[in-house]
């Protein structure tokens, strides 16, 4: 083990190396103001008006509600004629404008607004996810240190690196470019590529990545990839075409919009000119087709989809589960499969001392052990020494002072400690060959899925620790939970080693265990289940993890130790890193989808009756407006049950 320049940020936050986080504030976006002003307006209208007050007073404000949220969806629309394309937003436009023609002004206003606040989150969604994939570009550090054959150096920007280059990357640096070391040793965080808990050790002929931090010791490295190409590059590259593979279902929801829009509009029409050729008035036929108008818009067809998926966003919200939008919090119910990743996910992301094993004849207990352990790995920042020292804090354990620290890069710590020389690190660099009973401890701690960490002092082993990743207390009921409701257990995909994993998967009751993953592996493993047919939720919480995130049906990312890249690119967040709330917002998103269909059938029930009623016979205006404003409030009420408590605590029981 060696001793870092400075410590790693802890867990969901960002060194002071970082690249700072940008995101689009929400009132930067055009849509987002207009969405606001037409929302304000309504609120201060709809009192007036329903208070009974001068049209004056309520008019000019309404009014001002169908320019300020109408205008970008109608000129929207307009432009889209020129494509002979029928907007279902500029239909909705022309739909309350109908409402108003007719005196009508309340729905029509309404059904702006809700339009316009759809179109605004959006517009947000998409500027986040534009910001996160650029943000992660930032991973990769802007210069490089190229050397030249002279032996001199030169600061180069990364991207003019080329295949072959000879780079150095000192101490705490970010490696510019994806290439092999060919000389120098050092231990290297690359948990944003492969999400590896603890930094690996790096020597001659050993691959590094681009954008990964460097320990102590300095690297030479030649480079093997175009910067273009880096693994960095490929995860942007990853997450821009997965999340374009999303559209087809957007496309089909168009077509569908875009049929039902010609089709009313054609109806409409012809309500309004088979009369007049059949001798009816003006004023009736226009009467008739307004009233046809209302009674179709799709006012409760829409409040049929939102109210139970905001509902359900409202309580998973209360509960630490943050789902972006409405589609998120749909597409959660539909999963079949469940991929897991593992460190940051299923374990909490940081190194504890499991395991304090004293060799027999040492003379040394467990605590003494670990104070001198503790005591030479003080003045280090490395993970595992930090874990070290916090178990001796943990014990309460006094620390002596250590003198002549010294480390060496992927080897240990050397310290005098109580006038004894105490050795602390790797077991195959500190312990002689040919076995012995500390072999046999480091096996064993090994085997048990443990980071085996020895403890020698004056040159003879006097014992060994085991370092493990805690795993979540509430790991195995997540995972029996998400079995139950899947039809299958699910699989954890990791970039940690094959022993850790299988170990701790073995814990949990997982059994297809997929291990040394980088992230196009993953994203390869989520888009084979996907052509069997198969709806992914992938959780995760690293920059590794961002791909598959993407290229899933769903993704959910742990909000804690979470990167910014993973939680741009989730659907869903879990803020407070309770797993057990996963299983529990699948349920409450399936809840929410029955309520959606049982929504849409009254929606449906109440639209082709007073279609029917308009069409065959005489539909009072009154009636007709009562009748297509009491089915909105149906559905908007059945939805709205989502809200309570016992939607979250027993979703099974809410059920339609």
């Amino acid at each position: 083990m060696t001793s870092t320049l400075t410590a790693p940020a802890a867990p969901g936050h960002r060194s002071a190396g970082s690249p700072p986080r940008r995101r689009t504030r929400l009132l930067a976006l055009p849509e987002a103001r207009w969405a606001l002003a037409a929302l304000v307006l309504f609120l201060a209208a709809l009192p007036l008006h329903l208070l009974g007050a001068p049209v004056w007073l309520w008019g000019p404000l309404y009014a001002a509600v169908y320019v300020t949220g109408g205008w970008e969806p109608g000129w929207e629309g307009l432009k889209a004629l020129k494509d002979k394309t029928l907007d279902v937003d500029l239909l909705m436009v022309v739909a309350a404008l109908g409402a108003a023609a007719i005196g009508q002004v309340l729905d029509g206003a309404l059904l702006i607004v809700i339009f316009a606040t759809s179109g605004a989150l959006e517009a947000v969604a998409t500027a986040r996810t534009a910001d996160s994939v650029r943000g992660l570009l930032d991973l990769t550090p802007s210069t490089a240190t190229r050397l030249l054959p002279d032996g001199g150096e030169e600061s180069v920007p990364a991207e003019q690196l080329a295949v072959g280059d000879l780079i150095l990357v000192r101490p705490g640096e970010r490696t510019g470019a994806d290439g092999r070391v060919v000389a120098g040793a050092s231990e290297v965080d690359q948990a944003t590529i492969t999400g590896e808990p603890l930094p690996v050790t790096k020597e001659t002929g050993d691959e590094v990545f681009a954008g990964t931090v460097n320990g102590t010791g300095a690297l030479r490295v030649r480079v093997e990839r175009d910067p273009s190409d880096s693994v960095i590059a490929r995860i942007v590259k990853m997450v821009e075409e997965a999340s374009e593979t999303k559209a087809p279902t957007q496309l089909f929801i168009e077509k569908i919009e875009q049929r039902y829009s010609v089709g009313m509009v054609a109806a409409t029409l012809a309500v309004f000119a088979v009369p007049l050729l059949l001798g009816d008035g003006l004023q009736p036929a226009l009467l008739r087709a307004m009233t046809f108008m209302i009674v179709a818009s799709p006012c409760a067809v829409v409040l049929s989809t939102m109210p139970p998926l905001l509902s359900a966003i409202a309580n998973a919200g209360r509960h630490g589960v943050l789902a972006k939008s409405a589609v998120a919090m749909e597409r959660l119910g539909q999963i079949d499969t469940v991929a897991l990743d593992k460190t940051g996910t299923l374990t909490e992301g940081t190194p504890r001392v499991t395991d304090i094993r004293p060799l027999t004849g040492s003379g040394l207990s467990e605590d003494e052990l670990l104070a001198f352990a503790a005591a030479a790995e003080h003045p280090s920042e490395h993970p595992l020494a930090r874990a070290v020292v916090d178990a001796a804090r943990e014990r309460r354990l006094t620390l002596a002072d250590a003198d002549g620290f010294t480390s060496v890069p992927g080897q240990g710590v050397t310290a005098t400690v109580e006038s004894r020389t105490v050795q602390v690190g790797s077991p195959d660099r500190l312990l002689p060959a040919g076995g012995g009973r500390a072999h046999a401890v480091v096996q064993g701690l090994e085997d048990a899925g443990r980071t085996a960490v020895v403890v020698l002092i004056d040159g003879e082993p006097a014992g060994a620790l085991g370092i493990a990743d805690r795993l979540r207390p509430d790991a195995a009921a997540t995972i029996a939970a998400l079995t139950a409701l899947t039809g299958r257990a699910p699989t954890l995909l990791t970039g940690d080693n094959e022993r850790a994993a299988r170990q701790l998967a073995a814990e949990v009751g997982i059994t297809d265990v997929r291990a040394g993953l980088l992230p196009e592996d993953k994203v390869a493993a989520v888009r084979a289940w996907e052509q069997e047919g198969r709806r992914v939720l992938v959780v995760g919480d690293g920059v590794n993890d961002a791909p598959a995130l993407a290229a899933a049906h769903t993704g959910i990312a742990m909000g804690k130790a979470g990167s910014d890249l993973a939680l741009e690119t989730a659907d869903a967040v879990v803020v407070r890193d309770e797993l057990a709330t996963i299983p529990t917002v699948v349920r409450l998103s399936r809840t929410a989808r029955r309520l959606v269909l049982q929504n849409l059938a009254i929606a449906g029930a109440f639209i082709a009756v007073l279609v029917a009623w308009d069409l065959i016979g005489t539909l009072p205006l009154p009636l007709g407006v009562a009748g297509h404003e009491g089915s909105t409030v149906i559905v908007g009420l059945n939805g709205l049950r989502l809200l309570r408590e016992a939607a979250w605590t027993g979703p099974g029981k809410d059920t339609a």
